[in-house]
């Protein structure tokens, strides 16, 4: 019986690699989105494409009864989880005084309520089952911290103590949890970077240049499937200095 893997926010960026990466290995894979149906239903039609039938599930993250809900489904089709990608994620570039309290809770809202209600709805399966792997995908901003990203930089910094924490507690039951965490990568999230600030990015990466999503991708069907390693942040940035 295949594995069943399911990656949050998965159909564009780093997600959606993930969500390609697993396919290539054989895996049962469902995407997760919420707001872009079109881009859901483009990527799901180019995977279709190449040969793969991923299941496209709609929920908000942030969304205590939305995630239960998608769980139930998910469990109807498969009864299993495997693999479990807290990937889902949103980002707010200015300064502290503009970060309005509902743009900072909407952040912690997908970033870590998101991966709590999504690790907390396949605990229980997984502990079932005897084992199982969760991966957080935190940020370098979320070890370093970064200017005028407060906000992302906690609730990513608070993914790692999640991961840490979580760990421990699942760790006898054969449940592994972990977390990567990207460096600059070359997706959407960060086209608010002029040129300049790219290049002088660059210039602290070792291997000289942006991360891609296949990078990240690379490090989660690792983690995945590495029997032995839990609690551990993999940092995926190239050698970026900190």
């Amino acid at each position: 019986m295949k594995k069943v893997a399911l990656i949050t926010g998965g159909t564009r960026g780093i997600g959606r690699d993930i969500a390609f990466e697993f396919l290539q290995r054989g895996y049962e894979v469902i995407i997760n989105y919420f707001n872009n149906e079109s881009a859901a239903i483009a990527t799901q039609a180019e995977f279709n494409m190449l040969g793969y039938c991923p299941v496209l599930m709609r929920a908000d993250v942030a969304d205590e009864y939305a995630v239960r809900d998608m769980f139930s489904e998910i469990f109807r089709l498969y009864n299993k989880i495997d693999v479990l990608v807290n990937n889902a994620g949103i980002s707010y570039v200015g300064v502290i005084q503009d970060t309005t309290p509902a743009e900072w809770d909407r952040i912690f809202g997908v970033n870590v309520r998101g991966a709590y209600l999504c690790s907390r709805a396949v605990a229980d399966r997984m502990i079932g089952m005897g084992g199982g792997s969760i991966i957080n995908i935190s940020s370098i901003w979320g070890e370093v911290g970064a200017s005028c990203e407060v906000a992302y930089s906690a609730s990513k910094a608070a993914l790692i103590g999640f991961t840490k924490a979580l760990s421990k507690e699942l760790a006898p039951s054969g449940v592994r949890v972990n977390c990567v965490s990207p460096g600059v990568i070359d997706t959407d999230m960060n086209s608010h970077l002029t040129p300049d600030e790219l290049e002088e990015l660059i210039e602290r990466i070792p291997v000289g240049r942006l991360g891609t999503g296949s990078d990240i991708a690379a490090a989660c069907s690792f983690l995945a499937e590495a029997p032995y390693i839990t609690g551990e942040v993999l940092s995926v940035g190239g050698g970026f200095s900190k």
